[in-house]
């Protein structure tokens, strides 16, 4: 009955957000010109006139990335000029394109962006899943990668966190798995306690991830830790990984433990049906390199609801689930957006259906007019507003969520050319497409190299995987074992062997161009590349001189 009531007050906060969000859809310009005027009057733009207008902002501010910031950053940590007169609440760390960290402002107004978008969200999300409405939900919550776990100081990804505060206090009471794991000794101990918690409850109702590989790897991860699980549950006892959990209390669940020892015993495919049958929804990532493993996942749960995310970023939001469709966060930030085709810049209002654009936000954490690079499709409107649809990163490659761009390959390549004396080729990311686990192959050719015999693979790809493992969201992949350890494949001929590839994929040869970082399909990597197939079975091998 309190867990009831608990959803009742959740969907309750989040009536007026959802009635703004829906009741506005017709002036879409009128709120983004409101909301410009208010963002200025809180963020000081240094050494120009004051603005006054949409167009002047655009016309005398230049777009940025985080390289722009990055400074100013650093310098307001330090006590320096604030971005935002808002106060500030924390730095969330992430990744970036040439940046190994980026750490970003949250303030108070940059919070209350989300959270206004989080609420017409979780409101749609309570009208359409009836199922909702009782028991527990997952929301995930993400750790740092374990060599950056000094940096956490409570800034884990909770997706609760970006809620208001009455409407995060409420879903704090709904939630099945504590915050608290994200402060676990390691990735591996934080994902066995979420799978604990989640065992340990027969009424979970929502799993809401952002990569479907990382739910899948949850339930790879339920057969390994089966017995281990049991006895824990069994127990209320952390066994072995007591040290690593002691900030957490273990769950004690011995009826439950006896189901989950009857689901291992049963077919892989049924476990999430078996342990969770009143699951109403399944929330991930379901679109560009994303969709094969948002199948998998969809087989897995078959009892459920699956439902896509919007796009969101540690910057800010774009887009939100809403209704069956995908329209602009527009009560939330500033928005402009690049048409692809030409770089042209156009107001949200300015879009037409069949635009393809790249996103620039302006938020309350003083980042103005900053890219996105990631590319989007107009698929129509609610009302006036845009609604999207995600095609995937603008530049680099992103499989399971490790953003890898062309900027990173290219000096991880170049760094490990030079260790070796190698020429570097390419960083192909090899996509199984949901067979398997994906990973990246380093391709370097032998370039000007007299050495009879080439330094061992192994150390190569090694130093390959170090340089990879520098950036923050690799590391987080491969801490959850979302991508296989980065491998290593040298050639006579390293540009030849790179057209063919790019031919094999479909591309003609007249066109290609060298690409720091490419994605290829798995299946067109062993028939063009036959050679790679032991190197990705774990041999990496290199051509040897006679």
């Amino acid at each position: 009955m309190l867990n009831r009531l608990t959803h009742q007050a959740l969907r309750l906060a989040c009536w007026s957000g959802n009635r703004r969000f829906q009741g506005q859809s017709h002036e879409l310009e009128r709120v983004q010109r409101e909301k410009l005027q208010k963002l200025l009057r809180q963020v000081p733009v240094q050494g120009r006139p004051a603005i006054a207008s949409w167009e002047e902002f655009r016309e005398q501010l230049p777009l940025t990335r985080y390289s722009d910031w990055r400074e100013r950053i650093e310098a307001q940590r330090q006590g320096g000029d604030r971005l935002s007169l808002s106060p500030l609440v924390r730095y969330q760390p992430t990744s970036g394109s040439s940046e190994k960290l980026k750490l970003i402002p949250y303030t108070r107004d940059f919070l209350a962006e989300l959270d206004s978008a989080i609420a017409p969200w979780v409101g749609s999300l309570y009208r359409q899943h009836h199922g909702l409405r009782s028991g527990v939900h997952y929301w995930s919550v993400s750790w740092l990668p374990e060599s950056q776990r000094h940096l956490l100081d409570g800034n884990f990804n909770d997706d609760s966190e970006l809620l208001g505060g009455a409407k995060r206090f409420l879903a704090a009471h709904s939630q099945a798995v504590p915050a608290g794991v994200a402060l676990a000794g390691g990735a591996e101990d934080a994902m066995f306690a979420t799978l604990a918690y989640l065992v340990a409850r027969d009424d979970v109702r929502m799993l809401s991830v952002w990569s479907p590989t990382f739910a899948l790897q949850m339930l790879d991860a339920l057969q390994g830790w089966g017995d281990e699980l049991v006895r824990v549950l069994n127990s209320g006892d952390w066994g072995q990984r007591r040290s690593s959990l002691s900030n957490l209390a273990a769950p004690h669940a011995p009826a439950r433990a006896g189901v989950l020892a009857a689901a291992l015993r049963a077919p892989a495919a049924e476990l999430g049906l078996r342990l969770w049958p009143g699951l109403a929804l399944v929330s991930a990532w379901d679109t560009a390199d994303a969709a094969p493993w948002a199948a998998q996942l969809r087989l897995r749960f078959p009892q459920a609801a699956f439902e896509g995310k919007g796009l969101w970023a540690t910057e800010g939001v774009v887009t939100i689930p809403w209704e069956g469709r995908y329209p602009l966060a527009y009560q939330s930030h500033v928005y402009e957006f690049e048409r692809i085709s030409d770089g042209t810049v156009l107001a949200p209002w300015e879009l037409r259906e069949g635009d393809e654009v790249s996103p620039i936000l302006s938020t309350g954490n003083g980042l103005l007019r900053y890219r996105m690079d990631d590319h989007l499709a107009v698929t129509g409107f609610m009302g006036s507003v845009p609604c999207f649809q995600f095609q995937g990163r603008r530049f680099g490659v992103d499989l399971v969520g490790e953003k890898m761009s062309p900027e990173a390959a290219r000096q991880v390549l170049a760094d490990t050319a030079l260790a070796f004396d190698l020429e570097p080729v390419s960083l192909i990311a090899v996509d199984a497409a949901g067979a398997g686990r994906s990973r990246y192959l380093a391709l370097f050719g032998r370039g000007l190299s007299e050495a009879a015999v080439l330094p061992a693979p192994d150390r190569i790809a090694a130093a390959v995987e170090a340089g990879l493992r520098r950036h923050f969201h690799y590391e987080l992949a491969r801490d959850l074992k979302q991508l296989e350890p980065a491998c290593a494949l040298i050639v006579e001929d390293g540009w030849a062997t790179y057209q063919r590839l790019a031919v094999g994929g479909g591309m003609i040869a007249g066109n290609i161009k060298p690409e720091p970082v490419r994605r290829v399909p798995l299946p067109v990597l062993m028939r063009e590349l036959p050679e790679a197939v032991p190197t990705l079975q774990g041999a990496v091998t290199a051509p040897e001189r006679s």
